[in-house]
């Protein structure tokens, strides 16, 4: 089993810009420490056989194929325009 110093906790604050108390560092010491040893437990795991891989489901493309398609003229899109000046969309002011 793997235990994890007060000192290297310390260290690992220090380099996060952490301040802990000692009572602090000694909880984390103590979780830290648990924390490797449930973790360990992978390493009683028989992985002969066993392919790598980088994601646990069959994961495909779902994005559709890229593909130019016909877009509505200016004309047809200013036509529900409430209001319109020169070929723009013509909204109230917001400033003064």
């Amino acid at each position: 089993m793997t235990n994890i110093s007060k000192e290297q906790v310390k260290h690992v604050a220090n380099l996060a810009r952490l301040e802990f108390t000692e009572e602090e560092v000694e909880m984390f010491t103590e979780q830290l420490s648990s924390i490797i040893s449930f973790a360990e437990q992978l390493n009683e795991l028989d992985t002969d056989g066993v392919e790598p891989t980088t994601h646990v489901l069959d994961l495909k493309n779902v994005m559709r194929k890229d593909e130019h398609k016909d877009w509505i003229t200016k004309e047809e899109a200013m036509k529900n325009a409430p209001d319109q000046e020169n070929g723009q969309y013509k909204v109230p002011s917001i400033l003064e």
